[in-house]
């Protein structure tokens, strides 16, 4: 009998959701910074076996929205609970366990499993674990409790084991040689604002957008115009830095990556423009893919 199912793991930003959906799903697909609010899309890994299909499901970490674009990264988030197999709720032992409440709640009433994944455990000592898991029980009674380090990998194969175990039967929903369901340009736009993330400080790169005018793949190469949208004109300066030095670096790192990512030699352009609040423009929103058609 075939297993498949959807798997959607949740959290607060910063405890590593990323890098354990990476982990789970062998494939580098979502970016996984130290900065907080990096995904801000949901997006799909798909792991696949003869007898099983696992459609993973990383979210943006769940906060309290300030503008239109934080309220459709919750609203992706909180539709990952509607349609979940089996939620994965991620944590880590820095983070107090009554941080978001209201969304906490949310995951008490669900009725489909909750494994709840403690990351960062080599940050604690054994003490300090026993009590963080005493709590995490009284708050979640029904979640399967976890304790892991995604980055180093430590019990990710156990999660995996238990995932399997819960599976429903099932045929696979998508197929067997797709691993996300997300298209190439998607990529193209997360690695370089990854890049940006890593480069730029402070606000930055939450005013920042990227969007792909030109994708053309060729037998060898893979020829790529991006523009970097921007809030403000002293924002495009420093995104461009002093004789455009600091777009270079970033457009090169971001050439470096996308080669190895897509295994092919990469010609990239960008460009940077000033797009005025589209952190809160309706019709920019759905231009970037954070709202429906």
């Amino acid at each position: 009998m075939h297993k498949a199912g959807f798997v959607n793991i949740v959290g607060n930003p910063n405890v590593g959701k990323s890098t354990l959906m990476n982990a789970l799903v062998g494939e580098r697909v979502s970016i996984a910074t130290f900065k907080a609010q990096t995904t801000r899309h949901r997006i799909m890994g798909i792991y696949n076996t003869e007898e099983t299909q696992i459609v993973f499901s990383d979210t943006p970490g769940v906060l309290k929205p300030n503008y239109k674009l934080q309220e459709s990264m919750l609203n992706f988030s909180t539709s990952a609970l509607t349609d979940a197999d089996i939620l994965l709720y991620v944590t880590d032992v820095v983070e107090k366990p009554d941080k978001n409440n209201e969304f906490m709640e949310k995951v008490r009433r669900m009725s489909v499993p909750v494994l709840l994944l403690i990351n960062k455990i080599d940050l604690t000592d054994q003490e300090k674990l026993v009590a963080l898991v005493e709590t995490w029980k009284a708050l979640l009674p029904q979640a399967e409790i976890i304790p892991i380090a995604a980055k180093s990998k430590f019990n990710v194969d156990y999660v995996m084991k238990r995932v399997q175990a819960l599976l429903p039967d099932s045929p696979p929903y998508f197929g067997k040689d797709q691993w996300t369901d997300k298209p190439a340009r998607f990529f193209v736009t997360e690695i370089i604002r990854e890049k940006i993330l890593l480069y730029y400080d402070k606000e930055i790169p939450y005013s920042v957008e990227v969007s792909v005018e030109e994708f053309k793949e060729e037998a060898k190469k893979i020829l790529i115009r991006a523009v970097i949208y921007v809030e403000r004109d002293s924002q495009k300066g420093i995104i461009i830095g002093k004789q455009g030095k600091a777009l270079k670096k970033v457009a090169t790192e971001a050439r470096h990556e996308l080669e190895r990512f897509f295994e092919k030699s990469v010609f990239l352009e960008t460009y940077v423009k000033v797009d005025k609040d589209w952190r809160s423009s309706d019709k920019e929103l759905r231009h970037f893919g954070y709202q429906p058609d």
